[in-house]
């Protein structure tokens, strides 16, 4: 028992890092990075999901719509109150789920993770390829 306070302190240091890298939390408001909308990111049961609450840009067309979606019957739906962030769950210092694209009409793997205290990167991947934006925090 004379190593017992050596290994409580040993075991105190392992689970440090644990908790230094949880993933931060993405939760809030946040303009998408070309200023188009304001996607809101809160849970949806035991995962982060997020929706288009505002649309920023006004189109000649008027409101827009998921044009693009691969199911014709889903076409004229509006995107401002469109789930496009899913089924995302934390994974070390990130999150992990799936992010539909309306400009493409294709939902791609995505990674989210704070960028700073205003900002959060989200990223969406094909295969090896990804494309990453930053949001900032809406006001």
């Amino acid at each position: 028992m004379r190593n017992a306070p050596h290994l409580l302190a040993a075991l105190a240091l392992a689970a440090v890092p644990a908790t230094a890298f949880a993933a931060q939390p993405v939760t809030g408001r946040w303009v998408t990075d070309d200023g188009k909308a304001v996607v809101t990111i809160g849970t949806c049961g035991s995962t982060i999901c997020g929706k288009v609450t505002k649309i920023l840009a006004a189109t000649p067309k008027g409101p827009p719509v998921d044009e693009n979606n691969p199911d014709p019957k889903l076409r004229h739906r509006p995107i401002e109150g469109l789930q496009i962030l899913s089924g995302f769950k934390a994974d070390g210092d990130s999150w992990k789920g799936r992010i539909y694209s309306p400009e493409e009409g294709k939902t791609y793997k995505s990674v989210m993770s704070r960028a700073g205290p205003d900002t959060i990167k989200v990223k969406g991947c094909v295969l090896f390829f990804c494309k990453t934006q930053t949001w900032s925090k809406a006001g």
